[in-house]
């Protein structure tokens, strides 16, 4: 653990390495009960998970206040908190199987300020609207979609932070309307390589530069089934 971060530039403290070790135990360990996640080795759980979990760090500000959207077994949230004590997270899932685990490993972080919510994200952006300085994903949905889901929960003035693959440039393409309806505009692309694996991974950040109009998202899964993008909107 201590070696694959030196090699993104953090040195981690020793605290810092003994959570990871308790995540990744508490992570295989229920993951035979849960299916959390299909990759299980361990130099793979510290370079796919916790190290591409953690390198958007930098472009958080400090005390941020922040919703992981769609969280899953706790990423990016729970390696962004072990790194940032400064951070308030909230970790959004809505299978009650990964609430119930994320509930036992913060506890067994001691990790405090993070609270986990059981909700579709719909749903749960009815009583936060532009609350948050942050909002994340990782490995969610498309870029069109993903948009309308993040970007109601954050303020103006506050940050969109999406992980994405390789194929980011397409998504971005087919993304720019969502963006811009939504209040958004594109920040930066963060392109990386996860060298031990030879995975591309690209983090996108937006800014939110104006509120988003109070009808999206939109419900009855309409993000996903028709996504705000220009063939859409001809159509």
């Amino acid at each position: 653990i201590k070696k694959s971060f030196e090699k993104y530039g953090y040195n981690l403290l020793e605290n810092q390495i003994e959570k990871f070790e308790i995540f990744y135990n508490f992570l295989i360990e229920e993951n035979k009960k849960y299916n959390l996640t299909s990759i299980t080795k361990p130099d793979e759980v510290v370079i796919k998970h916790f190290v591409d979990s953690a390198l958007a760090e930098k472009n958080i500000p400090l005390n941020s206040y922040i919703i992981d959207v769609g969280t899953g077994a706790g990423f990016p949230g729970i390696p962004l908190k072990i790194l940032r004590d400064d951070i308030k997270l909230v970790l959004l899932d809505s299978l009650q199987k990964r609430v119930n685990f994320l509930n036992q490993l913060i506890e067994k972080l001691s990790l405090k300020n993070v609270t986990t919510i059981h909700a579709r994200a719909e749903d749960y952006v009815k009583e936060t609207r532009e609350r948050f300085d942050v909002a994340t994903s990782r490995a969610v949905a498309s870029i069109p979609t993903l948009s309308e889901y993040l970007i109601p929960y954050v303020k103006v003035g506050g940050k969109v932070i999406m992980y994405k693959g390789s194929k980011v440039q397409e998504e971005i393409e087919s993304g720019k309307l969502a963006i811009k309806t939504l209040g958004c505009k594109i920040n930066t692309t963060i392109s990386f390589t996860l060298d031990e694996v030879e995975s591309e991974r690209n983090i996108v950040i937006l800014d939110k530069v104006s509120r988003t109009n109070i009808k999206y998202p939109r419900g009855k899964n309409l993000p996903k089934t028709k996504p705000i993008t220009e063939t859409k909107n001809k159509e």
